[in-house]
């Protein structure tokens, strides 16, 4: 299996290489966030593993742009940067794993090899369906170029059928997902929020994405309605 590995720190990257080499991988390297942006476009690696703080690019940004290319090769973020927001942002920008230094090369080659049995499948960070996109890290949701302001269970609701676009969801399914246990809630909720969501996705712009499917639940139509 092939590796990109982007670094700009030579000895550890060099160190890298040699830890991964003797678990079985073939490894390159990219010194900077343009190079490596490049190479993981052009080199049709099996993963990346990727440095935040970076020359040119950030980590951050090689990251977020080949998601948005729909470059789906898996990320791991190999990262001194421990902080927990910077751990949630580098996942939320598309990343598949993120693994903090200092690090223990058999632990890197276990979770690269994880990866890898998953392969580069679609995992994009903002789901759409049609022109609705819902972003789940900065809790936007849009119709085309316009923002669609939803309150925390219309959100909850709509991302997961978003989620499930072309799919019959049950209302029971539904309460079970988006409502906590504890909540004194029946079936009824479920229709009144998928009224309210209705009003607020689709009746302004002329569509019927949210479709009720009698007797079974609902459908959030794939192509956006």
């Amino acid at each position: 299996m092939r590796v990109l590995v982007v670094e700009d720190e030579r000895r550890l990257a060099a160190a890298v290489r040699r830890g991964l080499s003797a678990e079985g991988f073939a490894v390159d390297i990219a010194y900077d966030g343009e190079d490596g942006l490049h190479l993981a476009r052009e080199g049709g690696y099996d993963a990346v593993v990727l440095d935040l703080m970076l020359p040119k690019i950030s980590g951050y940004r090689v990251c977020q742009q080949l998601r948005a290319e729909k470059n789906w090769v898996p990320i791991l973020i190999l990262s001194a940067k421990d902080g927990e927001y910077d751990q949630a942002d580098g996942l939320d920008l598309g990343a598949d794993d993120y693994l903090t230094k200092p690090f223990s090369y058999v632990v890197l080659a276990a979770r690269l090899r994880a990866l890898l049995r998953r392969g580069a499948v679609p995992r994009p960070a903002e789901l759409q369906a049609g022109d609705l996109s819902l972003d789940p890290a900065s809790k936007r949701v849009r119709r085309g170029e316009t923002e669609i302001v939803l309150t925390a269970r219309e959100f909850a609701l709509l991302e997961y059928l978003i989620r499930r676009a072309g799919q019959v969801v049950s209302k029971s399914q539904l309460l079970e997902h988006v409502w906590d246990a504890y909540d004194s809630v029946d079936l009824n909720v479920v229709e009144v929020y998928a009224g309210y969501l209705r009003r607020k996705v689709d009746t302004p712009f002329g569509r019927r994405a949210l479709q009720t499917v009698r007797g079974a639940g609902y459908r959030l139509a794939a192509d956006g309605g």
